[in-house]
């Protein structure tokens, strides 16, 4: 189409250049050279100076990074999480740093060859396993998503931690799943556990961490500790272990996340005590993993449907080295009167070991 002469001059006319603002060139904290570690460029080597102050409180209604230079008429973006103490454990950005040099593929590090026909009992057991183990994670990485929104960035070092959980449970809910069908056998029964609710439902962020990684995670955790024993080659080894590798992280996390609360805002201890007297008691009928899970458990402990005397031995110690291993993180965390409150069952067994 052709254009008429008129649009051709009006094309080429000189237009006043409007006037070149520099004064950012003199904007900022000038001069701050961060400089590698023994362990790199991490960010506690970037966390200095003016980058390194963190608010206890933050009014940042903005995309701001912490330590930029703010700029009139940015338009509003809402954190609901003002305060350091709702969000902040001291080791995120450690864990940070460990996460994203410890990834791994579920498709190349599980040695998927030594997987071996089992017996139809075994591979039943294991696939209602990991049946319950993909909804679990499916959780753990969608409740994490919830909370990046809401957390400032003059908290940072949260949400990048919050962001490697996410791939690192992306990454367990898909070796899980794979498991399931990698053998000849499937998906099986979906776990009838309320508890899973009350994580993804939890308002506030410390709720949602003292029972997602404190508890729930903890508890998993245990379980993948025991793979040696549930595990039947080595594919399934590999997978329990380097779940139970990045299971630490986000148990590392809550433990000095719920620390570092009860430090700095003590009169929450009530708070988090019915928090979890909520969580505990959620499958009161079921327990933490279901009827089907634990006899799936009962039977992989065992070795077979034959020898479940000594598989659910072996539960009942998986059960308590759970309760043990919770309660040692609350201990650590602060909260080291959460025994007494407990269900009498299940103090009476972590207690006399029955």
């Amino acid at each position: 189409m052709a254009i008429d002469e008129k649009t051709v001059g009006t094309l080429r006319q000189d237009y006043e250049r409007p006037p070149v603002d520099l004064s950012w060139l003199d904007e900022g904290q000038w001069g701050v050279r961060a400089k590698p570690g023994r362990r790199g460029l991490t960010l506690d080597e970037v966390n200095i100076g003016p980058y390194g102050e963190v608010p206890e409180e933050t009014h940042n209604l903005t995309m701001l990074p912490r330590g930029a230079v703010s700029r009139s008429q940015v338009p509003r973006v809402r954190y609901p999480v003002e305060y350091k103490a709702d969000v902040w454990s001291e080791n995120a950005a450690m864990l940070y740093e460990e996460a994203v040099q410890r990834q791994w593929s579920s498709a190349t590090d599980v040695p998927w060859e030594t997987l071996k026909p089992l017996p139809d009992d075994l591979e039943r057991a294991m696939c209602q396993l990991c049946t319950f183990l993909t909804e679990v994670e499916f959780i753990a990485g969608d409740t994490p998503g919830q909370w990046l929104p809401k957390i400032s960035n003059d908290h940072y070092e949260t949400k990048l931690f919050l962001m490697t959980q996410i791939m690192d449970e992306a990454r367990h809910l898909d070796v899980f799943r794979k498991r399931a069908l990698a053998n000849g056998g499937g998906l099986l029964k979906a776990a009838p556990t309320g508890s899973l609710r009350t994580i993804i439902n939890a308002k506030d962020f410390t709720e949602m961490s003292a029972i997602m990684h404190v508890q729930a995670e903890g508890f998993v955790q245990s379980m993948f500790r025991m793979g040696e024993l549930i595990a039947k080659n080595e594919a399934e080894k590999r997978m329990f272990r380097l779940c139970a590798q990045d299971e630490s992280r986000h148990l590392g996390f809550g433990v000095m996340h719920l620390k570092y609360t009860l430090e700095v805002q003590p009169w929450r201890r009530e708070e988090i005590h019915g928090y979890l007297d909520e969580s505990e008691n959620a499958d009161p009928q079921t327990g933490t993993f279901g009827i089907n899970v634990a006899e799936a458990l009962i039977i992989l402990l065992g070795g077979g449907r034959d020898n479940t005397d000594e598989g659910f031995n072996r539960f009942l110690a998986l059960r308590r080295r759970q309760m043990q291993e919770y309660l040692h993180r609350l201990d650590v965390a602060g909260l080291d009167d959460r025994l007494e409150r407990m269900d009498p069952a299940i103090r009476f067994m972590i207690q006399t070991g029955g």
